[in-house]
């Protein structure tokens, strides 16, 4: 068959976490096509966790705020110009109060550990001339409920009119966030009770004061209850990946695609609820095939869509797990030139 262009990838990864970013992965990707002449565009990818900013670009804000325990921290947010409503302020909470920031909690400090400085972003992201504000929630310290972030905004009128939108990369709600996270932020099971019992005075709370019963928002436990506190303030829990997929163009560019690549650190069946491998598979839709890299893989995991429209390969079958962590982007770019000089042997 005659072809009036070169074969097009689009390499639309989420983070290899601990081994390689987004960015890192989608670029080893795109030069392994590109040096088998093939045309390639990089789409890095996030859910609405950590590597969000990565994902979306945008000019580079730094404003110095309180981090989980009070210690100011000088965290990094982009503005981006998305057309409608205007300006679009990302803000990664984990960079105001997350887990990198708190590695190593102990006695009561994941009581203490408050969200105070993502209400102070998103006051900066206002005063910088922001339209909406998409608040991404993966990787938090904290189990306040969202309360510090509650208290430094006061009320809806903070946000200047700006719509507020939570990219929620989870679906548990409000109450059950201190049982399904805290031990992961290092609280005891007497901590993990006693958050419980705050999270539910505080859904009282926001139902008296706002108006909102955030019990009964989906998603509304991410990053400790974060979420249900902001979305009693007004705010919009969605997908993560779906507002990152639009603040990328992600539909629009998969269009011309005759492969996409994407993958993750490791693949389970949760990568098909709400993550990116997820998300970028049913957008392709079975339409052109799909190339999963992954750093492992869970053992028998199901593939959505017909069969063979997606091919996973796990670098650590590949190449061993010392060689998968330490030359992750190296390994993606040898799989995707294999697969494609045998997809595609005459570009």
């Amino acid at each position: 068959m005659t072809r009036d262009r070169p074969p097009h990838l689009v390499a639309a990864p989420d983070k290899f976490r601990g081994t390689a970013g987004a960015p890192e992965v989608a670029a080893a990707a795109a030069r392994a096509a590109r040096a088998l002449g093939w045309t390639a565009d990089e789409v890095p990818m996030a859910d609405g966790g950590e590597g969000t900013l990565e994902a979306v670009g945008g000019a580079v804000h730094r404003t110095v705020v309180p981090g989980p325990l009070g210690t100011p921290v000088e965290a990094p947010w982009r503005m981006v110009e998305a057309g409608t409503p205007g300006p679009t302020a990302v803000i990664e909470i984990s960079r105001a109060a997350g887990r990198d920031l708190l590695p190593h909690p102990s006695g009561d400090e994941p009581v203490r550990a408050d969200t105070a400085g993502v209400g102070g972003l998103v006051l900066a992201a206002v005063a910088a001339g922001a339209r909406r504000i998409v608040v991404a929630v993966g990787g938090s310290a904290t189990t306040d409920g969202g309360w510090g972030a509650v208290g430094v905004l006061g009320s809806a009128e903070a946000l200047g009119g700006a719509e507020l939108v939570v990219a929620c990369d989870v679906t548990t709600p409000f109450v059950d966030a201190a049982a399904v996270f805290g031990p992961q932020k290092g609280a005891t099971p007497a901590q993990v009770d006693e958050l419980t019992g705050r999270l539910r005075g505080l859904a009282d709370r926001y139902r008296r004061e706002f108006g909102i019963d955030v019990t009964q928002l989906a998603g509304s436990g991410a990053a400790g209850g974060l979420a249900g506190g902001l979305a009693a303030l007004g705010a919009r829990l969605l997908p993560g990946f779906d507002l990152v997929a639009e603040l990328v163009g992600l539909r629009a560019r998969l269009a011309p695609a005759d492969v996409v690549l994407t993958g993750e650190g490791h693949l389970d069946p949760p990568s098909f609820a709400g993550k990116v491998v997820g998300g970028v598979i049913a957008l392709v839709g079975g339409r052109v095939p799909v190339l999963c890299v992954v750093g492992s893989a869970d053992p028998g995991v199901e593939l959505p869509g017909p069969p063979g429209a997606v091919r996973v390969v796990s670098l650590e079958e590949r190449a061993g797990p010392a060689r998968a962590r330490a030359e992750t982007a190296t390994l993606v770019a040898e799989v995707v030139s294999g697969y494609l000089s045998t997809t595609w042997p005459n570009p």
